[in-house]
């Protein structure tokens, strides 16, 4: 498939906010089930063990018009429950089977709660993630939720997955977390390849495609990159926090590209590479998934540092990896868990000797000047004087 072709099949896939192909793989067989799933993280392998598509839910940005969302929630938070809402009032996400909330927030989880009284029909499911990683402890206490979740899935018309049957899946996902580890590996060392904004809508396919209809189009996109006649430019090295939860508007990436960013690093699409790809392959399936959740080193605002006086570490650790330059701190207006925690990250970046500067966003924004003229700003200070 040639290059042009990829990046326009993942554009519409990001405009169809009718789900239409969604509602195209389920047509093919009336025995199918989509279950929808808020950001972050969310145990994917489950769902497509018993036969079930996982379709991330990630708000509509400035295309949809919030009325009836507005009236759901208070002003003083995050733009994306108004924007979840919106779309199922709308009626576009009726074909689905069910929702998943994870435990992100205080918001999300009264998301969970509205939604389950706004549509008592639908199936809908808390999903709470352990803030204990003893595996006896927290470990335990998932091993029962992925259970619950299991039965959730059989219930809604699911099949019930023998454990070979969740070791393919933990396979297939693997693969798919290889390739999006792979295509972050090839946008850090040749970010002229990559292009924030394209390599973001290849990635945020895999919200809506099969993990397998998905990890063919990253080895295509992939494959095309590595021949495409594309130069190096002279941009800023830049590394991008916050943004975990409510996803940017695919403007605001593109007005990053113009103002002269090389983004080599961020935490969009978290959900897709979560756990890296070490999911153990063998033994018991649902204890290698506990096992991956409580091991992983991942440090994002909506997960418990048990040492706080180490927060901010891994994100210093990640600019030195990837050579960055700077750090955009960017994160969604209301965002506790990301505005709450940026004076320790800011610290710890200070104390590395790490520039960087904050722009707070909606997924709905529509006015990117100011973000431009700050964003360029700070990427022209690295590039004259090599630090901020």
């Amino acid at each position: 498939m040639q290059l042009a072709n990829i990046v326009s099949r993942a554009q519409e896939l990001y405009d169809d906010l009718d789900l239409e192909s969604v509602r195209a793989w389920k047509e093919e067989d009336p025995a199918r089930r989509a279950v929808g799933y808020l950001p972050t993280y969310v145990p994917r392998e489950v769902l497509h063990a018993a036969g079930i598509l996982p379709v991330g839910i990630l708000g509509a940005d400035e295309r949809l018009e919030i009325v009836r969302g507005d009236a759901c929630f208070q002003s003083y938070i995050c733009h994306l429950p108004r924007s979840v809402m919106e779309l199922g009032l709308s009626g576009r996400l009726d074909l689905l089977d069910g929702m998943i909330f994870p435990s992100t927030c205080d918001v999300i989880r009264n998301l969970s709660g509205i939604w389950k009284l706004t549509f008592a029909d639908k199936a809908s499911f808390y999903l709470d993630v352990p803030q204990n990683f003893d595996p006896e402890v927290g470990g335990r206490f998932y091993r029962g939720v992925l259970e619950e979740l299991l039965e959730l899935a059989v219930s809604l018309g699911g099949k019930r997955p023998t454990d070979d049957g969740l070791r393919e899946s933990i396979r297939a996902y693997n693969r798919n977390r290889r390739l999006i580890l792979e295509l972050l590996r090839v946008r850090a060392a040749e970010p002229w390849r990559v292009p924030p904004s394209e390599g973001y809508l290849v990635m945020r396919a895999g919200m809506v495609l099969s993990v397998e209809e998905h990890s063919a189009l990253l080895e295509d996109y992939l494959q095309e990159v590595a021949t495409a006649p594309r130069v190096p430019r002279d941009n800023a090295r830049v590394l991008v926090a916050g943004a975990f939860c409510e996803q940017p508007p695919l403007t605001m990436l593109r007005t990053l590209e113009r103002a002269g960013c090389d983004l080599v690093g961020d935490d969009f699409m978290l959900v897709l590479r979560w756990l890296g790809d070490h999911v153990d392959e063998e033994g018991d399936p649902l204890d290698a998934l506990v096992q991956a959740y409580v091991s992983d080193p991942a440090e994002v605002s909506c997960r418990y540092v048990p040492d706080g006086r180490a927060k901010g570490a891994s994100l210093v650790a990640a600019v030195r990896s990837l050579d960055a330059e700077g750090v955009i701190f960017a994160a969604p207006s209301f965002c506790d868990p990301a505005l709450l925690d940026r004076p320790m990250l800011q610290e710890a970046l200070t104390a590395a000797g790490i520039g960087f500067t904050s722009l707070e966003y909606s997924e709905n924004s529509g006015q990117m000047q100011p973000i431009r003229e700050q964003a360029g700003t700070f990427a022209d200070t690295i590039k004259l004087w090599g630090e901020v």
